[in-house]
């Protein structure tokens, strides 16, 4: 049975600002509202993602991209530092003083984000997972909120989720807010599950949209260094380093499972149905096809 969650319970762990919901424990309404004015540069790349749809493993291959499979050094460098996240920024790094070509990481909204995107037209890409394995990551995640002290159970987080009551807001608002204004930007959309089935040609395809040519020795080793596997076992990859206060990692993994499916292991058939139901209403004809299962070709 799901638990009536109270405005009060949701208000100690977010913020809402122009309909999107933030980690009030990680950010500011501030810092937030602050990016409208961020500077963009022509060279920078943002890597945009609605949460729990393979950003850190998206992070992870930029910047291995970038840096030709870290041999130049970065190896030591944490991700999170790598591509610094523009509204979670709790170690302040100083954006204008890094050199170009900047990488960036967000889960903001189309219209959050900063205004100099449009005349700017850096490189933006977007990566958007089945809205269904999206929630049971989202809801494991949500057991490592420090302020959450005691976890929603999976019927009550199921309907926050279907309502946009989380962090990142709408995943429908976001995946559909960002592709029918796709002309807008200067953006490649790419999906979770393309890049499970076959991570070599999605790597090409990145490297031909940021206009990188690597060697196919060069590809290769990105493409190893960023399997799950590689990633869950390096501690500058699989988000580790960060402190108890941000996500408490004794509660859980930024890395878990990494699968595409995972939603058949505990969604009900009663749930599917009304997931199914809200998915159509909300997307409509949207053209964005996902893999419901890697063992299955049929897409919605």
């Amino acid at each position: 049975m799901a638990k009536d969650v109270s405005e009060e319970v949701i208000n100690n762990i977010l913020f809402n600002y122009k309909g999107t919901y933030f980690a009030s424990w990680v950010t500011s309404l501030q810092v937030v509202k602050d990016l409208e004015h961020m500077e963009v540069r022509e060279s920078d790349v943002f890597l945009v993602t609605y949460p729990k749809s393979g950003t850190v493993w998206t992070q992870q291959i930029l910047s291995l991209i970038f840096n030709e499979g870290h041999r130049n050094g970065t190896e030591k460098i944490e991700n999170v530092n790598r591509m610094p996240w523009i509204e979670y920024n709790p170690n302040n790094i100083d954006f204008n003083s890094r050199p170009s070509p900047r990488l960036f990481t967000t889960h903001l909204p189309y219209y959050l984000m900063p205004r100099d995107l449009k005349s700017k037209m850096p490189k933006i890409i977007y990566v958007c997972r089945n809205p269904k394995d999206v929630l049971v990551s989202f809801y494991h995640f949500y057991k490592m909120i420090p302020p959450l002290k005691e976890p929603f159970d999976w019927e009550t987080f199921f309907n926050l989720y279907i309502s946009g009551r989380v962090m990142g807001g709408s995943w429908f608002d976001h995946v559909s807010g960002w592709y029918t204004h796709k002309d807008d930007f200067n953006i490649l959309f790419m999906t979770y599950e393309e890049m499970k089935k076959d991570l070599k040609p999605a790597v090409k395809k990145i490297c031909k949209f940021v206009d990188i040519n690597l060697d196919e020795e060069a590809i290769d080793l990105v493409v190893e260094k960023a399997t799950f596997k590689e990633m869950k076992q390096d501690p500058l990859a699989n988000y580790i380093f960060l402190s108890n206060d941000i996500a408490d990692k004794q509660r859980g993994v930024f890395l878990r499972k990494g699968t595409v499916g995972d939603w058949k292991n505990i969604m009900t058939v009663a749930q599917n149905e009304m997931f199914d139901k809200v998915y159509k209403e909300k997307m409509g004809d949207l053209p964005i096809k996902f893999l419901w299962d890697l063992n299955e070709e049929n897409t919605s």
